[in-house]
């Protein structure tokens, strides 16, 4: 068996790039990057929330 060689790897980088130019890569890279973040954001939210109403209610 073989496996996918660092040459192979550039070449198919090399024509993912000049299919799509780097400008178009680095908005797609900076809108995953905006997801993930505002997913995590997201997923902070929803932990925290309902700490601070335990807290809340502990403090009553």
């Amino acid at each position: 068996m073989m496996g996918i060689s660092i040459w192979q790897l550039v070449i198919v980088l090399l024509i993912v790039v000049m299919l799509f130019g780097t400008k178009r890569l680095r908005g797609l890279g900076s809108d995953l990057g905006g997801a993930i973040s505002g997913f995590r954001k997201s997923m902070g939210d929803g932990e925290s929330a309902p700490q601070t109403e335990t807290v809340k209610q502990e403090l009553k």
